[in-house]
């Protein structure tokens, strides 16, 4: 009887319940939707405007002297001591003498050589005066000039068949040229500078044995540079010599100009590429500086330039029509590391200047434009 009474009032308590549920989702059924307000997004756009746009192909490199010596002893001797160290840093005048070896025992054995060619000439002198009267005086003329403490003089100009004969003969022409050979060759015991400049490396110091095709150190001409950089072959008809370079340091706060001054006849076939040689000067500039180049390689004309990131990747760029976005396509002319310049869009065609996250065709938007008016929209 009990289990009757609890199960009839689980029923009543089942029925009330559905009951009340049922008019709960009754209820509900008829409340309103909320209404999602519409979000339309404010962009920033641009008006169409072809011009001239100049080419600039951007490259990078390190400066290097235009005029640069590496300086190897080709005699070997005892470095000596001379007006100014022969230390990096240090700065030397055209002429001036860079290295000095000593060359005493070398110099003896040239004035040796010279002494041999004088008493060699005045041993003929007697023939020459009985067998060759007429040339005798030239002759005489040249032993009256010899100094044995300067350059040998040129002998006298041979005139005859019979002169050269006897001449020759003797062993004075081929004594004269090997006493000319050991002059030339003493001149490298010192070592000029070749132009004004500084050092930049010294591998040697005063004292020590330099021995023959010993490296001593580098000389380079401080006032004018050359950066080398490898531009790409479709530009190789186009980059002339001369023209203006726009040269930007590492740390993007000098400018320096700079013009191309030659350019590599051949393409290199590994990366297919072509050296193009950028002189500059500037006081400022050292040896190993790190500079970016701006080239002015051409001019394309009725087209425009925009960001890369605004180029879709079916060549196309969005414009805005009544305030939708919309696409058209575009034909890129030449593509930098962040701008491409674009040709065939129409002038007037209203642009973005930024790219629009999440942008769709057919999204409504609102144009604000560079002086900051914003254009009426369709919402």
């Amino acid at each position: 009887m009990l289990r009757k009474i609890i199960l009839s009032i689980l029923g009543v308590a089942f029925i009330v319940g559905a009951f009340i549920f049922a008019n709960y989702l009754i209820d509900n059924k008829h409340k309103p939707k909320p209404v999602v307000p519409k979000v339309v997004k404010t962009v920033l756009v641009d008006t169409v405007k072809n011009g001239i746009i100049p080419v600039v192909i951007s490259a990078n490199g390190n400066l290097t002297s235009k005029q640069r010596v590496e300086l190897y002893s080709e005699v070997q001797g005892i470095f000596k001591t001379g007006s100014k160290l022969f230390k990096p840093g240090q700065k030397f005048n055209k002429g001036e003498t860079l290295i000095r070896l000593d060359a005493s025992e070398y110099y003896a054995s040239v004035q040796s050589a010279k002494s041999s060619l004088y008493n060699s000439i005045a041993a003929i002198m007697p023939d020459l005066r009985l067998d060759f009267s007429e040339v005798y005086p030239k002759w005489q003329a040249y032993l009256n000039g010899f100094d044995i403490n300067k350059s040998t003089p040129k002998l006298p100009e041979i005139s005859g068949e019979k002169e050269n004969y006897f001449i020759t003969g003797r062993g004075i022409v081929s004594a004269y040229y090997n006493v000319k050979n050991l002059e030339q060759r003493l001149t490298k015991y010192r070592i000029t500078a070749p132009f004004s400049g500084i050092l930049t490396e010294a591998l040697v110091t005063e004292g020590t044995l330099v021995r023959n095709g010993q490296k001593l150190g580098e000389f380079i001409n401080p006032s004018v540079y050359e950066m080398e950089v490898a531009i790409s072959k479709s530009f190789a008809d186009i980059l002339r010599e001369g023209e203006s370079v726009s040269l930007i340091s590492l740390d993007k706060t000098k400018v320096y100009e700079g013009m191309v001054s030659r350019i590599n006849g051949s393409i290199d076939p590994t990366t297919q590429t072509i050296t193009v040689y950028i002189e500059v000067k500037h006081r400022d500039l050292k040896e190993g500086m790190y500079l970016e180049a701006n080239l002015n390689a051409e001019k394309i004309e009725n087209a425009i330039e925009i960001d890369r990131n605004l180029l879709l990747d079916s060549q196309e760029i969005y414009v805005i029509n009544d305030s939708l976005l919309d696409v058209i396509s575009v034909k890129p002319a030449h593509f930098s590391n962040e701008k491409v310049i674009l040709k065939e869009v129409p002038n007037g065609t209203i642009i973005l200047r930024k790219p629009v996250p999440g942008a769709y065709v057919g999204m409504h938007v609102k144009s604000v434009k560079r002086n900051n008016s914003t254009t009426d929209s369709i919402q």
